[in-house]
């Protein structure tokens, strides 16, 4: 019996569409220490399907395909979207990634925050927006209502 959700795949995968999907594919292994699963080039050298596993997460993308309305966030003017992707260290991982090309986001850096995450944010080189994350507390939704309202 064929599985739902196939053996290895978590049940949902962010679809990236990108310019230059190689060079994503290296971004995306190089900084978050991802693998690359596997990639369907397409003549004229762009990639129409790709995958790369991190920790247990799984990235899927491809190269701009307009004629199918498969448009990058530069392309379109950007992207109201975040990717959160809990790493075991986020500083070393926002430092990797603006070494790597990408621009912070927000007030920039990596802060802790009130619901018990250390966070960083950054745009990546392909207009994707990323808010990178390590668990430092357990923080029950009382005590983060409470420092909420603190601030």
């Amino acid at each position: 019996m064929v599985s739902a959700i196939p053996e290895g795949y978590p049940q949902m995968s962010p679809y990236l569409i990108v310019e230059n999907g190689a060079a994503a594919i290296d971004f995306y292994c190089s900084v978050f220490g991802g693998t690359e699963i596997m990639r369907m080039d397409e003549p004229g050298g762009k990639i129409g399907h790709a995958e790369v596993k991190v920790g247990t997460a799984v990235i899927m993308l491809a190269d701009e395909h307009p004629d199918i309305g498969a448009l990058a966030p530069k392309t379109v003017g950007g992207t109201p979207v975040q990717i959160l992707l809990y790493v075991e260290d986020v500083d070393k991982i926002y430092a990797a990634a603006i070494e790597a090309g990408a621009t912070p986001l927000g007030e920039g850096g990596v802060s802790d925050q009130f619901y018990g995450d250390r966070v960083g944010q950054f745009l990546d080189p392909f207009g994707h927006k990323w808010h990178i994350a390590t668990n430092i507390e357990d923080v029950t939704p009382e005590q983060m209502a409470e420092r909420m309202a603190a601030q």
